[in-house]
């Protein structure tokens, strides 16, 4: 499945924000999905490509991928637990 065919349930604006910004909205927007769900991080800071899927993958969640946009990039999160 693409990852533009994945359905969002929650999305977090982070564009703009620098590290770690982008994953702290993912801490607090984690808890805005049930278990199953997708949470997307939408960033413009580079280093969240590379620090959110460490944090995902610490916190027991599920990393999806990355989706590129224009000035910005959309990370989508899967709630696991």
């Amino acid at each position: 499945m693409s990852l533009e065919n994945v359905e969002v349930n929650f999305s977090v604006d982070a564009r703009g924000s620098a590290c770690p910004g982008p994953i702290l909205e993912a801490k607090k927007g984690i808890s805005k999905v049930k278990k199953g769900q997708v949470l997307e991080i939408m960033a413009s800071d580079k280093g969240t490509r590379s620090d959110l899927p460490i944090w995902v993958k610490r916190s027991g969640h599920e990393f999806l991928g990355i989706i590129e946009g224009e000035g910005y990039f959309r990370l989508l999160i899967r709630r696991k637990k």
